[in-house]
């Protein structure tokens, strides 16, 4: 898929690197098409890492996709210039009057914090509220996919005993749903967390499905019946190096961290490590852009306003 992002992202430079095609604001006006509209509400804390990762996978389809960036208003971030966020970001007051055919809620370092305590709460739930009647499918990642469960079903989250630190094998529960078309029997899924959701009290709420699990992570994917509002409690984004920097850091710091699992060959960490969920992860993002907007969303953008209201 050609991918549109602004030049001068960071993100711009390293995908024409890898051979991706990124498409110039020239060429996409001349091609008589409506790009899908795709806003990121980026709330990790290495941003341009993010960018790129997203940015990467959802350029693998034929479809024309137009990204934008938007973070919250009243957070400054420690690990992003703040001339990137300037020139590259905008806040929700920005966007709010606009309509969107995807948006990817990302996760965040904030699982210690109970959700009302997290210092953009009230505007991340301001958009999530927005979302339903202003996207038309919602794609919310790690912790940002238990935000949207509690926020939208009051679904809690649990503390582990210890991290959940590594890439776990998983298997689809639904085959009938498009998120999953396509995908291996046993499929890998890099995870990064101190928390977690509980299948019982997913299943006591009737518009959700579960889609996909692991024996050692458990829920990895969830969804509302339409697939209007989409929920991945895993990194399928993440790089290959992602697990190892964060496990090398912890490392340093001396914090309690052990070896990511089915990472490091024969869990040696003096080795690369291995990727083994890259095919996944382009196959989760090309369906969702595939059969939950592009085929869904209307030709109209304007007529998302209100097809996202789900009970």
């Amino acid at each position: 898929m050609p991918i549109r992002i602004p030049n001068e992202l960071p993100a711009a430079r390293t995908l024409k690197e890898e051979n991706i095609f990124v498409m110039t604001e020239q060429r996409a006006v001349a091609q008589d098409i409506r790009p899908l509209r795709i806003l990121l509400l980026n709330l990790m804390p290495t941003k341009i890492a993010t960018e790129t990762q997203l940015s990467r996978l959802l350029s693998n389809t034929p479809l024309q996709v137009e990204l934008e960036l938007i973070a919250p208003s009243g957070h400054v971030p420690r690990n992003t210039p703040q001339e990137h966020m300037l020139a590259f970001y905008r806040h929700f007051s920005d966007v709010k009057d606009s309509n969107y055919d995807g948006m990817v809620i990302t996760g965040a370092p904030v699982e210690h914090l109970p959700f009302e305590e997290v210092e953009y709460w009230e505007e991340l739930c301001e958009i999530m509220e927005w979302s339903k009647s202003h996207v038309h499918s919602t794609f919310h990642i790690c912790w940002g996919a238990q935000a949207g469960l509690y926020y939208h079903y009051s679904i809690q989250k649990y503390p582990l005993e210890k991290k959940l630190f590594g890439v776990f094998p998983h298997v689809v529960e639904r085959r009938s749903n498009m998120l999953f078309r396509g995908s291996d029997d046993v499929f890998m899924v890099p995870h990064s967390r101190h928390t977690a959701i509980r299948r019982e009290d997913v299943e006591q709420v009737p518009g959700l499905k579960i889609l996909a699990t692991s024996l050692d992570a458990g829920i990895y994917a969830l969804s509302t019946e339409s697939g209007r509002q989409i929920f991945i409690t895993g990194h399928s984004e993440y790089d290959a190096d992602t697990l190892e920097k964060e496990y090398l850091r912890d490392k340093s710091q001396g914090k309690p961290i052990e070896v990511p699992a089915n990472y490091y060959p024969n869990d040696d960490d003096t080795q690369p490590p291995r990727v083994t969920w890259r095919s996944c992860a382009n196959l989760l993002y090309s369906n969702w852009l595939n059969y939950f907007v592009y085929q869904t969303t209307p030709f109209d953008i304007s007529e998302i306003k209100g097809t996202n209201a789900e009970p």
